[in-house]
């Protein structure tokens, strides 16, 4: 069963909206935990099936979770909402880029 913080990753994740993505240090940060990336990941590697871990990826846009994904899985994900990807990198970045701290005044 996943620790409390693993929760609360996943209930912010769930937020994430369609066609936008967000990185694990922001959602750290959102989570009062900086610093904790990494631990965001770790809880993203084993976070439930239906969770939009897809819609996480590391702070300069590169699809970073690929590993959790498959090859192309993340990013036929991430098309399928909009979000154009070359080379494993989001394209207009900035563009796609949901801020939990702005958005939900955190």
């Amino acid at each position: 069963m996943a620790n409390e913080f693993y929760e609360q990753v996943y209930a912010l994740v769930r937020l994430i909206p369609k066609g936008k993505v967000c990185s694990y240090g922001v959602i750290a940060e959102a989570l009062g935990k900086f610093g904790a990336a990494r631990q965001v990941g770790y809880a993203l590697n084993k976070c439930p099936i239906d969770l939009p871990a897809h819609r996480v990826v590391n702070r300069k846009g590169n699809l970073s979770g690929k590993l959790n994904f498959g090859d192309d899985n993340m990013q036929k994900l991430l098309e399928a909402e909009g979000i154009s990807v070359k080379n494993d990198q989001i394209v207009n970045f900035e563009q796609h880029f949901w801020d939990p701290i702005k958005e939900l005044e955190i």
